[in-house]
């Protein structure tokens, strides 16, 4: 646990000038407990970070880009309670993994301790061979995959022990708003393995980079499916929710392309179990209310949630209708913040000692 006064964690952030990596730094930028170190971009390296963001002028005046070069003179210089690093990488998938190995390996010669929480698809699947199966290359670390905790916070018991360093894999956006109304149906026997979800996202689920699918035009007031039943990280979401709650099941898995910014809606249809087909909908609402009631993040109605619940926050909103054994739950989530920058500021949080909402209390957007 970290002491009230001790000295702020120091946080690497690899990937840094893409959407992500600018809402961890932003989330990071006023947490009373971690300090931005380094901001790694290697196509940026010197020029200042609010210049890639420039809606976090005010906040990060003075900070620059460093490039991966850069980490072995920040750790050797360290000393003293500064001697704690955490590693964020929102590096590329595929890319990310090679990155964070190294970063490993510079903390151990120089004495430091580095936990990390990697936000690509790198360190998702626990066996080698089933993240070649779904990226069709080998895995760029395998020798590391043992090290990582793969979980949402919500569905781990991990708490803080007596290691030094912790490696965390965070669901991506999709996974992360599937799991967080698959597991406890699976959890607590009350729905059938099987289950066909549709979820629409935003656009900065695309990155930075331009192509003719993600241009503002094409965009614009359309919604378009892509990869259907044929989405790369539907495994991903079968192989999580089996290691969360123990069943696996089978997800049929439709990803839309929205017309929005940010923000995914997510639809969860699947069949209640033979022995719960009489329950109501205010029963699933209480028992699933029940599963999250340690889980500041996750709210759950009987009624669907709006995008604009969640937009700009760590938050989480599920809603739960009932009829005829049929069972629906909606989740709305921010696919930039708890799908991904939020939920690393969450398990830093966790991995640090610190009441799990620091840094992560802000209200929705509302208007967007």
């Amino acid at each position: 646990m970290s002491e009230p006064n001790a000295a702020p964690v120091q946080v690497v952030v690899l990937g840094g000038s893409g959407y992500v990596a600018g809402e961890v730094v932003r989330l990071l930028a006023s947490h009373p407990g971690f300090a931005l170190a380094a901001v790694v971009s290697e196509s940026r390296a010197g020029a200042t970070v609010a210049e890639a963001f420039p809606h976090l002028a005010g906040t990060i005046d003075g900070l620059a880009f460093s490039d991966f070069e850069a980490l072995p003179a920040l750790f050797a210089s360290a000393s003293g309670d500064r001697r704690r690093f955490a590693l964020v990488s929102a590096a590329p998938h595929g890319a990310s993994a090679a990155l964070v190995a190294r970063a490993i390996a510079l903390a151990e010669s120089a004495g430091v301790t580095l936990s990390v929480v990697d936000l690509s698809a790198d360190f998702r699947f626990a066996e080698a061979a089933r993240y070649e199966a779904v990226y069709g290359h080998p895995h760029p670390a395998p020798g590391l995959l043992a090290r990582f905790v793969r979980a949402l916070p919500e569905h781990s018991s991990w708490a803080p022990g007596e290691s030094a360093s912790v490696c965390i894999a965070h669901p991506g956006c999709f996974t992360t708003a599937v799991l967080l109304a698959v597991v406890p149906l699976l959890a607590l026997g009350v729905a059938e393995p099987r289950f066909a979800v549709t979820a629409i996202t935003g656009s900065t689920g695309s990155g930075r980079g331009l192509s003719d699918k993600t241009h503002h035009p094409a965009r614009r007031s359309n919604i378009a499916a892509y990869s259907p039943l044929a989405h790369r990280h539907a495994p991903e979401m079968a192989a999580l929710a089996a290691e969360a709650a123990g069943v696996r099941p089978e997800i049929d898995f439709v990803p839309l392309s929205g017309p929005q910014a940010r923000g995914i809606y997510a639809t969860v249809h699947g069949r209640l179990a033979a022995a719960r087909r009489g329950a109501s909908a205010a029963e699933m609402v209480g028992e699933l209310a029940k599963f999250y009631a340690g889980s500041p993040f996750v709210a759950v109605a009987g009624t669907p949630p709006a995008l604009t619940d969640v937009v700009g926050t760590n938050r989480a909103r599920l809603g739960v209708a009932c009829a005829g054994g049929s069972l629906a739950v909606t989740v709305a989530i921010d696919n930039l913040v708890k799908g991904a920058a939020g939920g690393a500021v969450q398990w830093l949080n966790r991995i640090y000692g610190f009441d799990e909402t620091a840094g992560l209390a802000a209200a929705s957007l509302g208007w967007f």
